[in-house]
């Protein structure tokens, strides 16, 4: 159950408080994950060549509620469906429980429906995939275009989760939620380079699924070969964004560490050189299956932990004397 109270503001005025049960927070840091996980599963669909596992049937699989005797890429599709199923019943709880245990005007309220108008996105343009043929071996520009959208909204969703669960932690109201216009910018530069960054990378894995290489070298050849597919053009993209998106990050760390979020800031600049460390480690191994999902569940986690870095740079919590402190 949440509690209200009231509390002294620096102008003398007073304010209700509520503090959020650590269920409802603890509930949400599970969706987070629990939506990395799908995530990772809908990596595994496109490097295993699953994604028309279902044919062009949506929401049924084959025309059939449950398929019978499904084939393993029909398992594989299947349960990437039912997992995403698992995640609406998840983020509407969230929803829900979120309106009930919180008071209005609080930024977690908000943050929670464009979870949820998010997710519905999601839907929408996994199933757009699907019902266009943009799955298994299409090599379009369509499916570049229509899969980079959904990249997109898959992080942004992520994003807002991640702030869901934040701000349902500090309790922070809207009205609350003031700082640096430079900080939000230079935050927001940063997060948009790694969205970025994160983009490319899935459709440098994508290019490394469709298009396998022999070896280091041919797959060098193929980047640079003028005849090459655009999704092996794009390839390069991936690290150049990576070491433009870190330096953002880079003062982003530096800004935190002011605030005194020094452990925030040591984890995201943890999981940053793992990152650089497993990127260096899929090029020289052709990028397999499992270190493409090793990769990608690296930079999941990197993504979540920078968004919770940006908050507390951005939007550092008031105190009742009129400081600020870390989230």
């Amino acid at each position: 159950m949440a509690t209200a109270g009231a509390v002294k503001t620096p102008d003398g005025s007073t304010t209700t408080r509520l503090e959020t049960s650590r269920a409802l927070v603890r509930f949400a840091w599970v969706v987070v994950g629990y939506n990395v996980l799908v995530i990772l599963w809908g990596a595994l669909v496109r490097a295993t060549g699953s994604g028309a596992g279902c044919g062009n049937h949506w929401p049924l699989c084959n025309g059939q509620v449950i398929p019978l005797s499904p084939r393993i890429d029909t398992i594989i599709e299947f349960t990437h469906r039912c997992m995403t199923g698992g995640s609406t019943f998840l983020v509407v709880g969230l929803l829900i429980w979120t309106f009930r245990g919180t008071l209005k005007g609080q930024a977690a309220r908000t943050l929670a429906v464009v979870s949820m108008v998010l997710l519905l996105n999601e839907a929408f343009l996994g199933a757009l995939l699907v019902k266009l043929g943009y799955v298994t071996g299409n090599q379009s520009m369509g499916r570049v275009v229509v899969l980079s959208i959904h990249l997109s909204n898959t992080l942004l969703l992520l994003a807002a989760l991640t702030l869901t669960a934040r701000l349902l932690g500090t309790g922070q109201r809207w009205t609350e939620l003031s700082g640096s216009g430079a900080r939000k910018l230079w935050a927001l530069l940063g997060l948009g380079a790694t969205l970025i960054v994160g983009v490319s990378g899935s459709l440098a894995a994508l290019g490394d699924t469709l298009f396998p290489a022999s070896s280091l070298r041919a797959a060098f050849a193929q980047d640079f070969a003028p005849n090459s597919p655009w999704l092996l053009r794009l390839r390069g993209v991936h690290p150049v964004s990576a070491v433009i998106a870190a330096a953002f990050v880079l003062w982003l760390v530096a800004q935190a560490r002011r605030a005194g979020a020094g452990r925030v800031a040591g984890v995201v600049l943890s999981l940053l050189c793992f990152q650089f460390a497993l990127g260096l480690a899929d090029v020289l191994l052709l990028a397999p299956v499992w270190m493409q999902i090793l990769h990608l569940l690296g930079a999941d986690l990197y993504w979540v932990a920078l968004v919770a870095l940006a908050t507390t740079v951005v939007w550092p919590k008031r105190i009742s004397d009129g400081r600020y402190r870390a989230n």
